[in-house]
């Protein structure tokens, strides 16, 4: 049976992604694998580019040429559910930089139901964060991961135009995440999986990845995986992406940032823990958000990475410290990378189990 029927349906977003594609990349049936590679099953394609295709004899021609030389084009490189939820628990214990108990106070005051999210109501009059220990902040991820928080216009339609110093501090992220367990264990794990034959060949896939630019509006290179996951973006008045709590607590700080309610938390009572949550960024609302609370950067920049490289544009099950999670990823399809990838659009959780 396909591990996914059961999976969740996704809840807590409800960002339209793929607003704006043109129709016929919505409905025709491609007949290439460009772009395509390892994206679901889907019966309404002439041909096929997922790791079952040779199986069922249904790839499309330019299958081995375009996802073959990628190393998981076969059935027994597939990356099954326990396998992800076996090495996110890895990576779970491997966060030794996540905050701790006393490091952070939340003050997350009213409850409401995902119905009452949409009816854009302050019901929380103080902010979410009572304390933080800013002494996390000082650790090398975390710094060069707040280094990186104002190279972005979060206006979609405004093309960015990184400068020298920041495609260094871009490099000097991936550096420091590198250095930790946690992403020794994920690139460990990958590289078990036959998806990277070098370390450097991971890095390199991953400034792609997440800090490559495409467009998702009038103007090219105006987005990105990085910037609209941790940072958020402004699209026709709401907020998107903005899954990150650093960025969230700076700007709460600063006043940009006023914390209206939350649907969901948890699982579990530590850290890191999964807030569903509505606020206010600058006056532009978001109704169904949700973010890692005390997680270390690299914690969030792994799992998110292995969701989309072992379910891209699915929702990915996880388990963390015995409670499962679920992540949901999208592609986006309009602009790839080297041979035939796919940026990453967005990503998220999806149902954190109470």
């Amino acid at each position: 049976a396909d591990e996914d029927l059961n999976e969740p349906e996704p809840f807590l977003e409800l960002e339209e992604e793929m607003e704006g594609a043109p129709a016929s990349d919505l409905y025709s049936a491609p007949n290439s694998c460009r772009g395509r590679c390892l994206e679901a099953f889907d019966k309404h394609h002439l041909c096929h580019c997922n790791a079952r295709c040779p199986k069922f004899g249904n790839c499309c021609e330019d299958f081995e040429s375009l996802c073959g030389r990628e190393g998981f084009s076969h059935t027994s490189d597939v990356i099954t559910k326990g396998e992800t939820q076996s090495i996110s628990e890895k990576i779970y214990r491997a966060d030794t930089n996540k905050a701790q108990e006393e490091d952070i106070v939340l003050n997350r005051q009213k409850c409401i139901s995902p119905s009452e999210a949409r009816d854009q109501v302050d019901r929380c009059p103080e902010p979410l964060f009572t304390y933080v220990n800013e002494k996390l902040f000082s650790k090398p991820t975390y710094a060069a991961f707040i280094n990186l928080l104002d190279n972005y216009q979060r206006a979609v339609g405004r093309g960015e135009h990184f400068t020298a110093q920041q495609l260094a501090e871009q490099d000097t992220f991936l550096s420091e995440v590198m250095k930790t367990a946690v992403m020794k264990e994920l690139y460990g794990f990958l590289h078990q999986q036959n998806r990277y034959s070098t370390e450097q060949e991971f890095v390199n896939d991953l400034k792609n990845m997440w800090f490559g630019l495409y467009s998702r509006g009038k103007e090219d290179g105006d987005s990105g995986g990085f910037e609209h996951v941790f940072l958020g973006e402004v699209k026709k008045g709401k907020v998107s992406g903005f899954h990150n709590w650093i960025h969230f607590y700076m700007q709460e700080k600063e006043g940009l940032v006023d914390y209206y309610s939350h649907i969901c938390d948890g699982p579990g009572d530590s850290y890191p823990r999964v807030l569903a949550l509505q606020f206010s960024w600058d006056g532009y609302y978001k109704e169904m958000g949700s973010a890692f609370i005390g997680s270390s950067p690299e914690f969030e920049f792994a799992l998110y990475s292995l969701c989309f490289i072992a379910r891209p544009g699915k929702v990915c099950q996880l388990s963390l410290g015995g409670h499962p999670l679920a992540i949901q990823t999208y592609t986006w399809d309009k602009s790839t990378y080297g041979n035939g990838k796919k940026y990453i659009a967005t990503a998220y959780v999806v149902s954190p189990t109470q």
